[in-house]
């Protein structure tokens, strides 16, 4: 598994797996503390708006989404589709086929066959073709994106080489939990330098009717963030939400706004900058006397994950992986960049079975924590972007407090 491809597989699937087990069925700077909803409202062309709620599957928790038109390259020929899930931890878009009206011809691998991606997560894969589109996010363009169609009817047949990465096919809306995915993280492909050079990555294959194949791809070819190739407001993100009382929420609203000191609404100011490691996109994480050299930030993981066995873990059906404590917990994690900053945050943690059914309605909750799964890591999922501002800069781009890669709050 290539380098990038690994560390965005495990981030992702860490949400995966969660999203789909927990309630199935709808059950730094600062913003203002606003209760509950609310947010940015997007009125310039590099914001578009972000919605927290129980997704086209009825059954998404701590899920932001927003919507992504996509067109035949070089055409009007467009379609735009909602409940695209944002994901600060993973690099490109990627698209639920089943929910695709456009005919998008399918990229050719070096070898004449057809290109197809397999994204692995922590959970399950999703399998499917490398498709150009160009891709619009409010007034923000770029043209010819290479993105993958997940599920496609074209390519039912999985190689082993893939399906082996995971107990579950996660090839549609209903598994997924969104009708695609934005992954707008600090890297501009979403496995960079090791997929050029090394034939055996476990991301890309080269297939005909019959035979898939792995196959090394140039940069140029591989599933892209978008907001890399705009024209403009492109050196990274920044992704606001309201705060949420510590009940829940049924819904909550936002905005991603494109670009770093491009715009009079995308300035820095004095937050704090953590640089992450230019090959994994990893800070460091101390807790409870641990040091955790592979942690993170993540808008596409739904809650705080991490170890410790003095936490009780929930014991009913659907909230194994999650924690229960008899009161609501309050911890602290310091987090390191790699340029040394240290930043000590506070959290809560919960009771997910009573988040879950005290209010039926809730999907939003910033107290939800769970287990980590990977050793040596530290997943600061969505509660962290509740009440926050939080930008992320892409590798190699410059702002007025550096270069990235790097996530600043």
């Amino acid at each position: 598994m290539a380098a990038r491809a690994a560390a965005r597989a495990m981030r992702f699937g860490i949400c995966a797996a969660l999203c789909a087990a927990a309630w199935s069925c709808g059950g730094g700077g600062s913003l203002s503390p606003t209760a509950s909803s609310g947010g940015t409202t997007p009125t310039a062309p590099n914001v578009v708006s972000i919605v927290v709620d129980a997704g086209p599957a009825n059954n998404a928790v701590n899920t932001p989404y927003t919507t992504v038109t996509v067109c035949v390259p070089g055409t009007k020929n467009c379609q735009t589709i909602d409940h695209i899930e944002v994901d600060t931890q993973s690099f490109g878009l990627r698209i639920l086929a089943p929910v695709l009206n456009l005919s998008l011809p399918v990229q050719a691998a070096a070898n004449g066959s057809s290109l197809l991606e397999c994204a692995a997560f922590a959970d399950g894969y999703s399998w499917g073709p490398i498709a150009l589109v160009d891709v619009q996010i409010s007034g923000e363009s770029a043209g010819s994106v290479p993105i993958q169609l997940i599920g496609d009817a074209r390519f039912p047949n999985v190689p082993s080489a893939c399906s082996s990465q995971g107990p579950t096919e996660e090839d549609t809306v209903a598994a997924f939990g969104a009708n695609g995915i934005l992954g707008v993280g600090v890297f501009d492909q979403d496995c960079g330098p090791v997929c050029v050079s090394t034939v055996d990555n476990g991301d890309y294959f080269a297939c005909t009717a019959t035979l898939c194949e792995n196959t090394a791809e140039p940069l140029a070819e591989q599933v892209a963030n978008p907001v890399a190739l705009f024209a403009k407001d492109n050196n990274g993100s920044i992704m606001e939400l309201s705060r949420v009382a510590s009940q829940g929420a049924a819904t909550v609203t936002g905005s991603l706004i494109f670009g770093i000191d491009t715009q009079t609404n995308n300035a820095s100011g004095s937050e704090t900058v953590l640089t992450v490691d230019p090959n994994f996109g990893y800070l460091t994480a101390s807790f409870n006397g641990q040091t955790l050299s592979m942690s993170f930030i993540d808008s596409g993981s739904n809650g705080i994950f991490f170890d410790d066995t003095a936490i009780p873990a929930c014991t009913a059906a659907d909230y194994t992986e999650f924690y229960c404590p008899a009161s609501t917990l309050n911890l602290t994690v310091t987090l390191q960049g790699n340029n040394g900053v240290n930043a000590t945050v506070d959290f809560a943690v919960g009771n997910a079975q009573s988040l879950g059914t005290d209010n039926p309605s809730f999907v939003v909750f910033p107290t939800l924590a769970g287990t980590n799964p990977a050793s040596g890591s530290f997943d600061y999922g969505l509660p962290f972007f509740f009440g926050r501002r939080v930008a992320t800069a892409l590798e190699n781009r410059t702002t007025t407090v550096g270069t990235g890669p790097y996530i600043a709050y």
